[in-house]
């Protein structure tokens, strides 16, 4: 049974838990963004591949080619269900620069620390907008602290945010060029 957000349904378990096993042996046979399309895919996220302003949403109409040919550029992940246990395929995907967490029920501080201990999305991404995701805090925010090349960080409809100030001042303290947009009251 699917949810509404293309989450698996396990009677008595919840939403996603099939879904976000990492297959590692999948990721070796058909390489890392092709692997992470599928998860997210999966999950209900979209994904944007190098040149092209397509999104992709549909698992079926996945595109085929060489090993390698299609690269991850962004995530949209709105409404989606990935959480904490699929961030291994994000591992070894080196050219995302956008990422867009918003109203993910199952994102919380782990896994934006998690995110940001990813060594190629330390180096590649430039983007970052977490909205209405009710599990995050200050301590969830403030661990983005090592993706040393983010840009921008937009933060909206953050309940958990409670020390709002302290938390800014933490991030523009490890990242002075970071530009941040704040919708948090």
């Amino acid at each position: 049974m699917l949810c509404s957000t293309n989450c698996t349904w396990m009677p008595g378990r919840g939403h996603s838990l099939l879904v976000s096993r990492v297959d590692y042996e999948r990721i070796q046979a058909v390489g890392p963004d092709r692997a992470a399309s599928e998860w997210l895919l999966r999950c209900g996220a979209l994904v944007r591949y190098q040149g092209s302003q397509k999104w992709q949403q549909d698992y079926n109409g996945l595109p085929t080619g060489p090993l390698g040919k299609y690269k991850i550029e962004a995530i949209n992940a709105t409404e989606s269900c990935i959480m904490y246990r699929g961030f291994d395929y994000l591992d070894g995907l080196e050219h995302v620069t956008e990422i867009k967490l918003q109203k993910c029920i199952y994102i919380q501080d782990e896994c934006l620390q998690r995110l940001s201990e990813t060594k190629n999305l330390q180096k590649s991404l430039l983007q970052l907008k977490i909205i209405s995701c009710g599990n995050v805090t200050d301590k969830g925010i403030i661990a983005l602290h090592k993706l040393m090349n983010l840009e921008y960080l937009y933060l909206s409809d953050l309940p958990g945010i409670r020390e709002k100030e302290t938390t800014v001042r933490i991030l523009q303290q490890a990242l002075p060029n970071l530009e941040l947009g704040l919708d948090l009251e």
